[in-house]
């Protein structure tokens, strides 16, 4: 058996020296476990409301990051169209340079 030490005032331990410190015990164990409960419960509470308010700032930041996809999305498309665009008229442009090197060297 593990030794226990209890400190408690000088008096009350005069009050406990002629009692049956075993028996005091047993008769106070179920208000001992009742207590133990409550705490734990008011520690699981807590616990509780930081994981919800700790999840309620993920799902922000998971809505954010949507708009934030979203905007990288129609930006990604604009983008691709853009580059489209700008191929064609290159193409159209190296056209007209090779038919006025044409040009040029059917001239001479």
């Amino acid at each position: 058996m593990e030794k226990i030490e209890i400190k408690t005032e000088r008096e009350i331990f005069k009050a406990l020296k002629n009692t049956d410190v075993i028996k005091l015990i047993e008769n106070n164990l179920l208000k001992v476990e009742k207590t133990l409960q409550a705490d734990r419960e008011v520690f699981l509470l807590e616990k509780k409301k930081k994981l919800e308010e700790k999840l309620k700032e993920i799902e922000g930041e998971l809505e954010e990051l949507k708009v934030f996809y979203q905007k990288a999305i129609e930006d990604k498309k604009l983008m691709l169209t853009f580059r489209e665009k700008l191929r064609e008229e290159n193409e159209e442009l190296k056209k007209e340079l090779e038919e006025k090197k044409r040009e040029i060297s059917n001239k001479t």
